[in-house]
């Protein structure tokens, strides 16, 4: 893929579309290629997973989805939750973030094996291709971010 290009699924159709970095920042909105109906917002914020919502907005998703399993009560998870956010910003277009909150969502949770938190999960195609366990930097995680997006 083209690093200024994004690509965006078409809710109406669920075509894939790469629209150019530069058509955004024209203010213009994208349409998609095949049925020309508007394309959604690109996502600048960790989007809320569900066990009901897990397998449209993971599994399903046109783009690498950064999972990040956590929960309200958990010190080191509301300590990753600022470099999370920053990276759904930095990576708008390119990676979808989201969040698992586990308490809420158990049957995920154990379907993902999750034995400790925070845990970021990395998907590619629907699959799990990564796993971080624990707290770790921003540098380590846009690095193992970086190798799926080449």
């Amino acid at each position: 893929m083209q690093p200024d290009a994004i690509l965006m699924r078409c809710s109406a159709c669920g075509a894939t579309n790469r629209v150019p970095r530069g058509k955004l920042g024209l203010g213009r909105a994208p349409r998609c290629g095949r049925c020309k109906m508007p394309l959604p917002p690109i996502e600048s914020e960790p989007v809320p997973v569900s066990d009901a919502t897990f397998g449209e907005l993971v599994e399903r998703s046109a783009l690498p989805v950064l999972l990040d399993a956590w929960a309200p009560w958990c010190a080191p998870c509301r300590q990753l939750a600022p470099i999370v956010d920053a990276l759904a910003g930095e990576l708008a277009g390119r990676v979808r973030v989201a969040k698992l909150d586990i308490d809420e969502s158990p049957r995920t949770a154990a379907r993902l094996g999750l034995q400790s938190i925070p845990t970021l999960l990395i998907f590619k195609d629907g699959r799990e291709i990564d796993r971080v366990v624990g707290a770790q930097p921003k540098a380590e995680i846009s690095r193992r971010l970086e190798r799926v997006l080449r």
